[in-house]
């Protein structure tokens, strides 16, 4: 727009736009991503006889200013509940209540982080906190189990991934925020707490009582399932998983006295954790590559994840478990493995949990935790509530032995010999009882079974032949 600044009624106007531009509320400067910039522009060469000097402004799209009307009714609703609420409301309780709803309303993972939430956030990884043991997420009012974990009192007491939460020792949680159930979870260790549980497949809520305890996170635990074959199960992505993944890794081909002929990767009800220690595991198991990338709308989310030379378990075949309890940084490693074909995944569908969550420190002792982006897998499949699809499915099968009939064997004939050693127990051990678990558990049978099949097939090769691709639901930039 272009005015004679020789015209007073021009000279007004300008003066009002600019005046308007310094009100609160109305956008002055252009918001984070803009590609015009709103500009002021004066010609610096003096006026021509008979000519007018110009002036060019350029105000802000109205787009982009913040609503002044829906400011207005965000004010008068604050004073309506300041002036009519049964109870009378401090300012601070209000404004943070209002933060609170605007996060929360967003997606199920973002969070206005007061205090305490803000420390019980670094403790969950570091490794050691009080509670239950379950990752949670929120759906439809009602708290979402996304897994229990490994060795925790949740897990002991037969909490489920999928499971709904109705209630908290006989409160209701539709109306509760994730983080006031999440705080009704937690306690003294050593104190009880009744959860009412809703479950598919059952006509009626399942109550379930349960002892909380610190909980101390083991993110890696390792055995060998038979000579030549690993087990390295991963529970929860912690800071310092990807070290500890190398040296399970190690203490396995040490025990086995040379390099393994196939490893089991458990990342069965595993609900993610730290991203930086998911891409730490790919890159010891990938050489060349992408691992995974997210997208975002500001720079800082805008980042990529390359695998460097060098690393464990070269042409060692490698199958990797997942099910409904494996998301986020679970998804991330397992994503990478499938599209650089290092490893078969095998299972059923994981959560589909495929975005990033970024937290903003507010002072010393609280902040937001914000959806800044998405992940994408190495051939740009978004995770987000799409999951990751086993190249296998198998789901989970209860396996019990049949027998044709009574089995006799030398200690029932009359007279028999003793075994002449002393000192023997009949009680079974724990390792036995994990040996035992390990025989029932159907889906890691069937994981060490193909394990076999494939090193008698491809003696050399660790990666998985090329297979073609069913489609994926994104595309790579």
């Amino acid at each position: 727009m272009r005015y004679s600044s020789r015209n007073p009624v021009t000279t007004l106007a300008l003066s009002l736009a600019l005046t308007l531009t310094a009100l609160p509320g109305v956008a002055a400067e252009p918001m984070e991503g803009d590609d015009d910039t709103p500009t002021r522009n004066i010609d610096k060469e003096p006026p021509v006889d008979g000519q007018t000097s110009e002036l060019e402004v350029q105000l802000a799209d109205p787009e982009k200013q913040l609503p002044l009307d829906e400011l207005r009714k965000f004010t008068e609703v604050f004073e309506r509940i300041k002036r009519g609420y049964v109870e009378e409301v401090s300012d601070k309780e209000l404004l943070n209540k209002a933060i609170d709803g605007m996060l929360s309303g967003l997606d199920p993972h973002s969070a206005y982080l007061e205090p305490e939430a803000f420390s019980q956030l670094e403790e969950s990884t570091s490794g050691e906190f009080g509670g239950l043991g379950i990752e949670v997420g929120m759906e439809d009012g009602f708290v979402r189990v996304i897994a229990p974990i490994d060795g925790t009192p949740a897990q002991e007491a037969g909490i489920e991934a999928g499971d709904l939460i109705i209630e908290i020792d006989g409160a209701p949680v539709k109306g509760m925020s994730l983080e006031e159930a999440v705080k009704e979870m937690r306690g003294e260790p050593g104190s009880e707490i009744t959860l009412s549980i809703g479950r598919d497949g059952e006509s009626s809520p399942i109550e379930v009582t349960i002892e909380r305890a610190i909980i101390e996170v083991d993110s890696v635990r390792s055995r060998m399932l038979e000579p030549g074959y690993g087990y390295i199960r991963i529970s929860q992505f912690q800071q310092n998983t990807g070290q500890e993944f190398k040296t399970a890794y190690e203490a396995l081909v040490k025990e086995h006295g040379k390099e393994l002929e196939g490893v089991v990767l458990d990342l069965r009800n595993n609900p993610g954790g730290v991203l930086e220690a998911a891409v730490d595991v790919a890159d010891s198991l990938i050489d060349e590559g992408r691992i995974v990338y997210t997208k975002g709308r500001v720079e800082s989310s805008q980042l990529s994840f390359e695998a460097s030379a060098g690393g464990i378990a070269e042409n060692v075949p490698i199958v990797a478990l997942i099910n409904s309890g494996s998301a986020s940084a679970s998804e991330i490693l397992a994503g990478a493995l499938q599209d650089q074909r290092r490893a078969v995944i095998m299972g059923t569908k994981s959560f589909g949990k495929g975005s990033v969550q970024t937290v903003m420190p507010l002072g010393d002792n609280h902040g937001i935790k914000l959806t800044t982006a998405r992940y994408y897998t190495p051939d740009g499949r978004s995770i987000q509530a799409k999951g990751i699809e086993p190249d296998i499915e198998v789901r989970p099968a209860e396996l019990r032995d049949v027998e044709s009939g009574r089995r006799f064997s030398e200690a029932d004939l009359p007279g028999h010999l003793e075994n002449g050693q002393a000192g023997e127990s009949d009680d079974t051990s724990s390792d036995e009882k994990e040996e035992e678990a390990q025989r029932l558990d159907y889906q890691l049978r069937s994981a060490l079974n193909l394990l076999k099949g494939m090193r008698i097939l491809t003696p050399e090769q660790g990666k998985v032949p090329e297979a073609e691709s069913e489609g994926d639901n994104g595309e790579a930039d």
